[in-house]
């Protein structure tokens, strides 16, 4: 198990906990044993489900419990998970959090579905390498996010959830026809005039969608012979396929523009402080919000901003929020799609299952 560096600290290495170890024996028989909890290695199971996914049990769960019960458990977990103790943490919200996480993930201890990952295939014109990046969220703590594009858009997948937004939701999406022009760095500190630049191009993505929407109606209805000469609405697909050529060209353009000085608007919160003070590039975007148990779930107007080739972050407009995230480093071996189309089709699978 790869696990995410203590919150906040998004630039450390990824920590290593081995889950469960198999024994090749002669004759082709072989011994398991599950590697969880702290009285050492001990009899366990594993079973191949269907290609690219298998499970594992642990048949001495009594391994995993502690003789102080509970309480002692709880407080190794957040030793471990956290680097902390219960007394360092004073906002009673990010108690509850903390305790419903460990609640979850203790009833899942003795059983686990494996199932594999691709890694994001790339392409010359992505922004940035895609990949797997370790993000901040607020009182969650630090999660995995794998960043994907796609198109005129880019989404970051959860790999790893929280009881609000659980792993194989879209975290975010970035529009990367829209890139938003910051104010000065004074203005900048202005939240309201941050706020009134994102909701300008909100309403400018949301007249575009009905536009196109109005289009395709048009072209539902319309029973005309191939043999007639283009319509005014071919003329105008004709000019929007100029048009976002034209955003798109600017924005290969922009892919490495001079760096513009960053700060946070005041009254935005960040678990990090040490966020970089000068960006490449931003764009607007969405970022998906929930009550606990995934209840009620909206995409919510935000913005991405690219400090580095590592580094990016996400501004919650509504929850007045930043996320700093930083590239995971770790070489993995053959996790290469074979395919985009194998890729997409994978995230499909991971957001079903979340569903």
């Amino acid at each position: 198990m790869y696990l995410p560096p203590h919150d906040p600290h998004v630039d450390d290495p990824m920590r290593f906990k081995p889950l469960f170890r198999i024994h090749l024996m002669e004759r082709k028989c072989a011994t398991v044993e599950c590697m969880y909890g702290h009285k050492g290695p001990h009899n366990g199971h594993i079973q191949i489900v269907k290609k690219d996914e298998f499970s594992t049990k642990c048949n001495q769960t009594d391994h995993h419990r502690m003789s102080g019960g509970r309480q002692e458990e709880f407080r190794t977990w957040l030793r471990e998970e956290w680097g902390r103790t219960l007394e360092d943490i004073f906002h009673e919200h990010m108690q509850e959090l903390i305790l419903m996480k460990f609640i979850y993930t203790s009833q899942y201890d003795n059983c686990l579905t494996y199932r594999r990952i691709y890694l994001p295939p790339s392409s010359p014109d992505d922004l940035i390498q895609p990949g797997l990046f370790k993000g901040t969220y607020g009182s969650h703590g630090l999660e995995i996010v794998m960043l994907s594009f796609h198109g005129k858009k880019a989404k970051g997948t959860k790999i790893t959830g929280d009881p609000n937004i659980p792993a194989g939701q879209q975290t975010v999406e970035i529009d990367l026809a829209h890139p938003l022009q910051l104010p000065d760095i004074e203005n900048l500190r202005d939240f309201s005039e941050l706020s009134r630049i994102v909701l300008e191009v909100q309403e400018q993505v949301r007249r575009e969608e009905q536009e196109r929407e109005q289009r395709q109606e048009e072209e539902e209805h319309c029973q005309q012979p191939a043999s007639q000469p283009a319509s005014p609405l071919g003329a105008g697909e004709g000019a929007e396929g100029e048009e976002t050529a034209a955003g798109a060209e600017g924005t290969t353009q922009d892919k490495a523009p001079a760096s513009q000085p960053f700060v946070l608007p005041m009254g935005v919160i960040s678990r990090n402080e040490d966020y970089p003070r000068t960006c490449r590039i931003c764009f607007y975007g969405t970022g998906l919000i929930a009550g606990h148990g995934f209840t009620s779930p909206e995409r919510t107007p935000g913005v991405f901003v690219l400090f580095d080739d590592d580094r990016f972050g996400f501004i919650w407009l509504e929850l007045k929020s930043f996320s700093l995230y930083s590239r995971i480093k770790v070489s993995f071996q053959n996790a290469q799609a074979p395919s985009r189309e194998a890729f997409d089709e994978m995230l499909k699978n991971i957001q079903s299952l979340a569903t």
